[in-house]
């Protein structure tokens, strides 16, 4: 059976149990960081030499960083799903996740870290400020792309959706301004009719308000 380490709040375990659920794959889940602790032990670290999570072990293959956990599961269990068998095809979801990684999940997560998670007397705010701008952009050329298709790679889901699709329970659910970007809500509306996104993504995160501690 699959097994998974990682705290089901981390934004990065997030993605990989969403691929995993969309595959309907049987698996075993270790609470893993922040209060479980057990980054720093040797076995996990025999895992991952970097310490961090997710990481999964396919029958004795250890995988780890999510978007490539992702590609491992796609290829190996959802051809025709969430991977495309065909390289061209492939290539334009590839290049979705790595924007998603480079851009999208960064930018996100420092507003979430520097707006959310840090208490309100110590936030930056020109730093808020500018990752807030950074945002807007990011979903707006993503409002752009979504135009014309309903997803990121053209007309069915794909591992293409993950990595960005993941940050936008967070950001529509945060009391915040946001731009006005009707494609990015469709995709959003669509992402949360899929049950391994409810079960995965969808998760109350409250708790985690003016808290700089994992």
């Amino acid at each position: 059976m699959l097994k998974v380490w990682g705290r089901r709040s981390a934004f990065n375990v997030q993605k990989a149990m969403w691929a995993i659920g969309e595959l309907g794959l049987q698996h075993q889940h270790t609470d893993a960081g922040g209060n479980a602790g057990g980054l720093d032990a040797p076995a996990f670290r025999e895992m991952n030499p970097h310490g961090r999570i997710p990481v999964i072990d396919d029958g004795g293959l250890m995988v780890w960083e999510s978007n490539s956990i992702i590609r491992y599961l796609g290829a190996k269990y959802g051809v025709g799903h969430l991977w495309d068998a065909d390289p061209a095809e492939r290539s334009l979801a590839d290049r979705w996740m790595d924007w998603g990684l480079a851009n999208a999940q960064r930018d996100f997560l420092d507003l979430f870290w520097g707006y959310y998670r840090t208490p309100a007397d110590r936030r930056d705010p020109d730093y808020v400020a500018e990752r807030f701008k950074r945002c807007a952009r990011n979903y707006q050329l993503l409002d752009r792309h979504l135009e014309t298709q309903p997803f990121l790679a053209g007309e069915r889901f794909s591992m293409a959706d993950i990595p960005a699709g993941t940050t936008l329970f967070r950001y529509f659910e945060m009391d915040i301004e946001r731009p006005d970007v009707p494609n990015v809500e469709a995709w959003y509306a669509r992402l949360r009719q899929r049950p391994a996104y409810q079960e995965h993504v969808m998760l109350p995160f409250e708790d985690l308000f003016g808290r700089l501690a994992y």
